[in-house]
């Protein structure tokens, strides 16, 4: 009886076994035709970069690019949703890759964001797998292809007066492409009208630094300078400048001033006299070299200079004013003299100077240092009417 027993029971756990050996060998299969499924998926998607790889060298047209890119992505859609392949860094590589560069060849504005923003995402999600640098190539042209894409973007905000916007994207391209100097400018001028100063001022730098020649450029850092109150490097900012661009009218006229500003009068008056040997008919140039002779007490020379300033422009309201007080320094001058005609002559530098301000204060009526100084001429020539009317004017100023 038991060994009927057994002899029974032995073909039903054969049975049994069997039928588990088959449920088993079902789920393997199953297993192994999901995953050669999935990577014959990526086997597509791989082959999809060859063949866009391909129609770029040959320089096929856009939809023949963006048909060979969907028919990569399909396969990397279904790439994404598999419990393994979703972990390989391929998938991201290869998805930032095809939308990336979709992103530069669609032309429906809609369509080539919505592929940006898919790349960027697909592109920080390869860049976490990748331990072992095994797609730095794909992610690397990939990356290649988003900064082409900020780029664009920046440019577009950039045109648009979307300075914060623009200067976010220009920047990050700009310090990854530090010697163009047309991107470090751009850069530098968003994050000025931002107000970013310090920015601004580093890409401005970098733009120099990589041998732009704008004027502006120098004129703009030397002026960021100045603010700071680094004088000497404004001064030598401005002398780089001037080195690439000789007798730029702007660029010496701020080098000038800031000269005169930091009392570097001697530099200053060569500089203005050879400047004056080429710009024979700056206006500016003659004012300042009279200033400076004024400064130095020669105020003869300084009143030539002014009116040759004026024979250029006779509205210069500054050399007016400054003429002016050229004439009153010589007139007060002629007092401590011992000249029998002295009172005629003082009198005469009076009247040129009383002329020099009625036409500066003409056109410049709500300037105050010119209508005082008016005031105290007539008051010395006891014009009361004078005194009195420009005494209200004064009063409402």
């Amino acid at each position: 009886m038991f060994i009927f027993m057994v002899y029974y029971s032995l073909p039903s756990l054969h049975y049994s076994m069997q039928n588990c050996l088959k449920i088993s060998l079902t789920a393997l299969i199953f297993i192994s035709f999901n995953a050669v499924a999935q990577k014959s998926q990526i086997l597509i998607a791989r082959n999809a970069v060859g063949k866009l790889q391909a129609s770029i060298a040959n320089k096929e047209d856009e939809k023949k690019q963006l048909s060979i890119i969907n028919e990569g992505l399909k396969s990397i859609e279904s790439a994404e949703k598999d419990n393994k392949t979703k972990n390989w860094t391929e998938t991201w590589s290869i998805k930032s890759y095809l939308t990336s560069f979709a992103s530069l060849i669609d032309t429906d504005p809609n369509n080539a964001n919505k592929f940006y923003d898919s790349a960027v995402e697909a592109i920080e999600k390869a860049k976490s797998l990748d331990r072992y640098n095994d797609n730095g190539g794909m992610i690397k042209a990939s990356s290649h292809n988003i900064l082409i894409k900020k780029q664009e973007k920046g440019n577009e905000a950039f045109f648009n007066n979307e300075f914060k916007e623009a200067f976010t994207d220009l920047k990050e391209v700009s310090d990854n492409f530090p010697a163009d100097t047309t991107l470090a400018l751009n850069t530098a001028i968003c994050a000025l009208n931002i107000q970013a100063y310090d920015e601004s001022l580093t890409y401005f730098k970098r733009a120099k630094e990589n041998g732009i020649r704008n004027p502006s450029v120098f004129q703009k850092m030397a002026q960021m300078y100045v603010v700071k109150s680094e004088n000497e490097t404004a001064i030598k900012t401005l002398e780089d400048g001037l080195v690439l661009n000789p007798f730029n009218r702007f660029l010496t006229n701020d080098y000038i001033n800031l000269l005169l500003d930091t009392e570097n009068y001697s530099k200053a008056q060569g500089l203005i006299e050879n400047n004056l040997k080429v710009e024979k008919g700056n206006k500016l140039l003659y004012f300042l070299y009279g200033y400076l002779q004024q400064v130095g007490g020669n105020n003869a020379t300084a009143i030539l200079a002014y009116n040759k300033a004026l024979s250029t422009d006779q509205n210069y309201f500054d050399a007016l004013y400054q003429l002016s007080l050229a004439y009153i320094n010589t007139a007060n001058e002629t007092l401590n003299k011992n000249d029998a005609d002295k009172a005629s002559k003082y009198n005469g530098l009076i009247n040129h100077a009383q002329f020099a301000l009625q036409r500066a204060n003409e056109i410049n009526p709500n300037d105050k240092k010119t209508v005082q100084l008016l005031i105290d001429i007539y008051t010395k020539k006891k014009h009361t009417d004078k005194v009195q009317e420009l005494n209200r004017k004064l009063q409402e100023l």
